[in-house]
């Protein structure tokens, strides 16, 4: 029984660390769980939808900002920054982009690698292939210090295929 309580503290101690090297305050930055769906599959069908960020007098835009999506529905964002500054497209809950916000006012370099954000150079483009699962209200949005304030976000709402039908 010992050994067993030994093992069981050393594999605790193993996660814990594992864990801590993951926190968010660290140069890198991995999701496990996403609150807005799950990374798309290439070989299924989707939609194509074209954001572009962009800043100039004093505000940062995302267009569209609002978008509408059936639940179960792939769609591949093509992201285009035509702005001069570096910004990033962050997709997740709207309460996640705000503490992930707050992890960015204190690390503004922060790498992110994870299937539902990109960042995303001066006059380039980067891709996000999603599969919206769950219904509700979600947000895209920079979370570069400033650029979120400064109105560079936008909304997705995820309606039930069913529902979406009725409407029409």
């Amino acid at each position: 029984m010992r050994y067993a309580l030994s093992g069981l503290a050393v594999a605790a101690f193993i996660l814990s660390i594992g864990l801590s090297l993951a926190a968010p305050g660290e140069k890198g930055h991995t999701h496990a769980v996403f609150n807005a769906g799950e990374p798309g599959n290439p070989k299924k069908p989707f939609r194509t939808i074209v954001i572009v960020g962009r800043e100039g007098d004093g505000s940062m835009s995302f267009t569209p900002d609002r978008i509408e999506v059936k639940r179960g529905e792939q769609i591949k964002f093509i992201i285009k920054n035509e702005g001069e500054l570096p910004h990033e497209f962050l997709l997740d809950s709207i309460e996640e982009n705000q503490k992930h916000a707050i992890a960015m006012q204190k690390n503004p370099e922060m790498e992110h690698d994870d299937p539902n954000g990109r960042r995303t150079e001066p006059k380039q483009t980067s891709e996000i292939l999603w599969r919206f699962s769950k219904v509700g209200t979600f947000e895209f949005a920079c979370l570069i210090p400033g650029h979120y304030e400064a109105g560079m976000k936008g909304v997705i709402t995820v309606v039930d295929a069913k529902s979406a039908k009725k409407k029409k």
